[in-house]
C-alpha cells in the first residue's frame, strides 16, 4: 500500500531543499567508466594470452 501511494504522489525531499547539486549525470560518467573498465580487462586478457599462454594451463597436459 505504501508503494502505491508513493508512486501516485511522487517522492520529494522532506526539507524542501533541492538536492540537484550533488548529482552527476548517468550517461557520460558511467558509460565512460564502464568502457574503460572493459578495455582494461581486455588488455589484461590480451597480455596474458599473448605473453604467457601456458601460465594457467594444467601441468598434466605437458606429460608425454
Amino acid at each position: 500500500v505504501h508503494l502505491l501511494f508513493l508512486h501516485e504522489t511522487g517522492s520529494n525531499n522532506p526539507t524542501g531543499i533541492s538536492s540537484d547539486m550533488d548529482k552527476i549525470p548517468f550517461h557520460p560518467y558511467y558509460t565512460i567508466k564502464d568502457i574503460l573498465g572493459a578495455l582494461f580487462m581486455m588488455l589484461i586478457l590480451l597480455i596474458l594470452v599473448l605473453f604467457s599462454p601456458d601460465l594457467l594451463g594444467d601441468p598434466d597436459n605437458y606429460t608425454p
